[in-house]
């Protein structure tokens, strides 16, 4: 895997190279990070409705 290269899972939750990667240079690290209102996360490029929903599903399920 390249250096710059995040790969498709975010905090344990496969969303895609791009969501995951949106949300690292967005700052965030981990579920617990994410804001609120997940919803917000769509104004992120790489970040679509399937990854918000498996985020949401995988919060949920703590």
């Amino acid at each position: 895997m390249a250096e710059d290269d995040a790969g498709p899972v975010f905090d344990g939750v496969k969303i895609g190279r791009p969501a995951t990667g949106a949300l690292l240079h967005a700052g965030y690290r981990s579920l617990d990070e994410l804001p609120a209102e997940l919803a917000e996360l769509l104004a992120l490029h790489g970040v679509g409705p399937k990854a918000v929903r498996l985020l949401t599903e995988a919060i949920a399920e703590r």
